[in-house]
């Protein structure tokens, strides 16, 4: 146990650059590239796509670990002990299903269709886009790589051209692992993204790749550009070959 646990703090730090401030107390930040240090074309992309390709794959590693737990407790129901209900029901409410039921088979549907992978192709071609290669204000201040908005005052960063009436902020995350957590789960939960889900589910059932650009149609709500985001998100995916780092 305490090798693991030596480890895991090795690795969290090796990927973490230490910074002395007054008082002789020290703080971390995660160790990120300076995307704008690169040439733009194909040497800032190379940099781009081989420090996110593996962030992307490890929270979906995550979920997929989840799913398959689901999957068997939804199979084996009368095996589900208390504490596991308790875990399943916590795990519902987390996704955004309240008053999730085990005895209930369009629960567990509902449950599946949202905890599930993310292709990595549409998740580079989302963060390419809406950080601008990890360049953009927002990207280098706040970590945020996906465009996600807040909507409590303080909660993020204010956009210098935001539109009068509205009140949104730009989320801020404390490293570039939390915000890609939280772009995943969003397309996992948000009621706005369901047809995406639906999509998802249906090709689930083949043993095949599930494509990113087949995905993308989902995505119809994530910007006000609508299909024209949709198809620059598709034409990023074709242009970069991202289609490659898709998995069944």
């Amino acid at each position: 146990m305490t090798n693991c646990f030596n480890k895991t703090i090795l690795s969290i730090i090796a990927g973490l650059t230490v910074f002395a401030i007054a008082g002789g107390y020290y703080y971390f930040q995660p160790k990120v590239p300076d995307f704008g240090d690169y040439q733009a074309g194909p040497e800032r992309k190379k940099v781009f796509f081989n420090y996110f390709l593996p962030l992307i794959e490890e929270q979906n590693q995550e979920i997929l670990e989840t799913r398959l737990r689901l999957e068997e407790w939804s199979i084996n129901r009368e095996n589900i002990s208390w504490w596991d209900a308790r875990q399943i029901r916590n795990l519902a409410e987390a996704y955004g299903i309240d008053a999730f039921a085990i005895e209930n088979d369009a629960d567990w549907e509902v449950l599946l269709r949202r905890v599930d992978a993310v292709p990595p192709s549409l998740a580079l071609a989302q963060a390419a886009a809406e950080s601008n290669w990890g360049t953009s204000r927002f990207a280098r201040i706040g970590y945020n790589f996906f465009g996600q908005w807040c909507f409590e005052e303080g909660c993020g960063i204010v956009p210098d051209r935001r539109d009068a009436g509205k009140n949104h902020e730009i989320a801020v995350f404390d490293s570039p692992e939390a915000a890609v957590a939280s772009y995943i789960h969003n397309l996992n939960s948000h009621a706005a993204y369901k047809p995406l889900r639906e999509i998802r589910a249906m090709l689930r059932t083949t043993n095949n790749p599930i494509p990113g650009k087949i995905l993308a149609a989902g995505l119809g709500k994530y910007s006000e550009r609508g299909d024209a985001y949709i198809e620059e998100l598709r034409s990023l995916i074709t242009y970069n070959h991202l289609s490659q780092y898709d998995h069944p």
